[in-house]
């Protein structure tokens, strides 16, 4: 009988097949021998299989990158539209807001654009109606809605991006319907602004988040895999399976 992943791959082809064979026929070997050399056997078992386990375990994806995304007031009647082709291009909404700003709220949100030649007409813009903000969450949520959204001169993206939603939505540079975090650090602090009740944790990334990993997560299911090899489980190849596939999947 075949046990499967969440993915719908079933043991024998799934990566972690191939330690529970290997801890099956030691197990196996192990009770064949003399009481003493079992205990050897085991501890051989125990270092094979965390070298095995360092090798095939996957480093998992964080999705966890936020931005800011707004529905800007001369489209708000295209939002539902909008949310549709945010959930099907991959987003999650984490949080929403319907909301109306005041010329100094737009001002303090803009504070970056303050002295270029359009940024009164811009707050006019922004304070002339409700807006719909959003906390977008995805794999590399800053760059994925920026190129989604395309150039900020609506007028250029149906040139260069006609499939942009600033391209359809948007009327030229000032009236491009939807606004985006240019940065990740400028998203943090423009949820910040809009939900100022929001709680944004440092989330671990890169060699951070291997290191946590290393630290925190592996040693535990080592542990795991280390005790159903002491313990003698009637069925080991079962029980590992289903502790590496729920890792695994």
């Amino acid at each position: 009988m075949l046990l499967e992943t969440a993915s719908g791959r079933n043991c024998d082809t799934a990566p972690g097949a191939v330690v529970c064979r290997e801890l099956h026929r030691a197990l196996l070997l192990a009770k064949l021998q003399p009481r003493g050399a079992q205990e050897v056997r085991k501890e051989q078992v125990n270092s094979n299989l965390e070298a095995r386990m360092e090798v095939l375990m996957p480093e998992p994806q964080i999705y966890v990158e936020r931005t800011l995304a707004i529905i800007k007031p001369d489209i708000i009647d295209k939002e539902e539209e909008i949310e549709d082709l945010i959930l099907r291009s991959g987003f999650h909404i984490i949080q929403k807001r319907n909301l109306q700003l005041s010329p100094e709220q737009c001002s303090n949100f803009y504070a970056e654009q303050f002295g270029k030649m359009f940024f009164p007409n811009l707050t006019a813009y922004m304070s002339s109606g409700p807006i719909v903000a959003m906390v977008l969450a995805r794999n590399c949520a800053v760059s994925y809605w920026k190129e989604l959204l395309g150039p900020s001169n609506s007028v250029r993206a149906r040139i260069t991006h006609p499939h942009s939603l600033r391209a359809l939505y948007g009327t030229d540079e000032l009236r491009n319907g939807l606004h985006g975090s240019l940065s990740i650090s400028s998203a943090e602090k423009e949820i910040r602004f809009i939900f100022p009740e929001a709680i944004l944790e440092p989330v671990p990334t890169g060699q951070r988040a291997r290191d946590y990993l290393n630290l925190y997560v592996k040693p535990t299911l080592l542990a795991g895999l280390t005790a159903l090899c002491k313990e003698k489980p009637a069925d080991p190849m079962v029980l590992a399976t289903v502790l590496l596939l729920l890792y695994l999947s």
